[in-house]
C-alpha cells in the first residue's frame, strides 16, 4: 500500500522534529518545508541539517518579500495608526499555513502539518481549531484565522503532547520566543529604526484638555500608567493616530461593555449568534463572562455586548470566541465603548 504523504512546516527545532517522528509513527512519509522569512542562514542551515539527519525530503521556500509586505509592513502601519497589532496570528493564516497549502498543492501532497500545539475537531461538517491538552502551551488562540480548507487537510501531531515532556527528550532546549522579526529588540527600538510612531504630540483628557506631551504614540499601550507625560493616576485610554494624540483618564474608564469586531473568520455564523456559553479571549487571556454575552451582526463584522465589561481592550487586537475547547471564530477589535 502506498504510504500517505504530509508536508510539514519545519524549522529543525524540538517541536517540528518531534512532529516528524509522530507523523512517521502514524504511517506518513514526511516532507519538510522551511519557510525563509528573514534570511537567517544559520536557521536555514540547521533545518536542512536536521532534515538530512532524519532522512526526510527537504524544501526551502523564499517567503521574505511576502513576509515583509504582509507582516512587517502591517506591524509598522498599525502602530503608526495608534493600534495594537497581533503579527503572529496574521502570520499563521497569511504566511505559514497559506504557504504550506500552496506548496503542498504544487507537490501533490494532500496533508499539511506544523509543530503547533493544538487539535482539530469536526462537528456537523464544520472543522474547528481545538485546544491542545497542554494548557501552558496551547496555541489555538493564534490559529483562529485558518480556513476550513486548511483545517480539513491539516494534521496536528503535537496536540496531545505536553511541551515540558517533549523538551526533556532533547539536549537542545532552546526555542524561539516573541516576535521573530524583532530579533530580540524591544518593539519600540524596531519601530524607531523604521521611523514609525515616534513624533511628539499631545496627551489630552477625555474632555480634550491638554495635560501633557508624549514622545511618540508607538511607545504607549492601552492601560499604561507610567511613561513620559503621564501624571499620577492617569491611564492610557485610547490612542489617536490621525491626530497623534494620547487620551488619558482613570482606571475605571478602561472597562468597556461593547466591542466592535471586524475582519472576522467564523466557523458557523448561526452558532456564534445563538450560543449562550461563549468565552472571549483577548491578548491570550481568557474572559469567561458571568452573564451571557450578546452578539449582533454588522454588515462587515459583529457587535459584542456584555454586562461584564472587558478591561483595556485595544484597537487592532484579536478577539477569539471559544465554546469550551473549540475556537468558533475570531476577529480584530475596531472600536469599543
Amino acid at each position: 500500500m502506498e504510504r500517505k504523504r504530509v508536508l510539514l512546516g519545519f524549522s529543525g527545532g524540538i517541536d517540528s522534529t518531534s512532529a516528524v517522528g509522530i507523523l512517521q509513527g502514524e504511517g506518513y512519509d514526511v516532507v519538510a518545508l522551511t519557510i525563509d522569512t528573514l534570511l537567517n542562514s544559520e536557521t536555514i542551515a540547521k533545518a536542512e541539517r536536521v532534515a538530512n539527519e532524519l532522512g526526510i525530503e527537504w524544501h526551502l521556500y523564499d517567503g521574505r518579500e511576502r513576509f515583509e509586505r504582509e507582516i512587517v509592513n502591517y506591524f509598522c502601519q498599525e502602530y503608526s495608526e495608534g493600534r495594537t497589532p497581533a503579527p503572529c496570528t496574521r502570520c499563521n493564516s497569511l504566511i505559514k499555513w497559506a504557504i504550506l497549502e500552496e506548496v503542498a498543492n504544487e507537490l501533490g501532497i494532500e496533508h499539511i502539518a506544523t509543530g503547533h500545539y493544538f487539535n482539530i475537531e469536526e462537528h456537523d461538517g464544520y472543522y474547528y481549531v481545538a485546544k491542545g491538552i497542554d494548557p501552558a502551551k496551547d496555541q489555538s488562540y493564534y490559529l483562529w484565522g485558518l480556513s476550513q480548507g486548511i483545517l480539513r487537510r491539516a494534521l496536528t501531531p503535537m496536540g496531545n503532547l505536553i511541551k515540558s515532556e517533549v523538551k526533556e527528550a532533547f539536549k537542545d532546549k532552546s526555542e524561539s520566543m516573541g516576535i521573530c522579526f524583532l530579533q530580540h529588540k524591544h518593539y519600540t527600538e524596531f519601530l524607531e529604526s523604521k521611523g514609525v510612531g515616534m513624533t511628539e504630540g499631545d496627551i489630552v483628557d477625555q474632555q480634550g484638555t491638554i495635560c501633557g506631551r508624549h514622545n511618540g504614540i508607538a511607545r504607549y499601550t492601552i492601560g499604561q500608567r507610567r511613561g513620559e507625560g503621564l501624571k499620577d493616576g492617569m491611564r492610557v485610554l485610547d490612542i489617536d493616530g490621525r491626530s497623534n494624540t494620547i487620551i488619558v483618564g482613570n482606571k475605571d474608564s478602561l472597562y468597556k461593555s461593547t466591542l466592535i469586531v471586524k475582519h472576522c473568520n467564523i466557523v458557523n455564523h448561526s452558532e456564534l449568534l445563538t450560543s449562550n456559553d461563549i468565552m472571549l479571549k483577548i491578548r491570550g487571556i481568557g474572559i469567561n463572562p458571568l452573564h451571557p454575552i450578546r452578539i449582533s451582526e454588522l454588515e462587515d463584522g459583529f457587535v459584542i455586548t456584555s454586562p461584564d465589561p472587558t478591561y483595556a481592550p485595544a484597537k487592532g487586537q484579536p478577539v477569539v470566541f471559544y465554546r469550551k475547547n473549540l475556537v468558533i471564530g475570531g476577529g480584530i477589535i475596531e472600536s469599543f465603548e
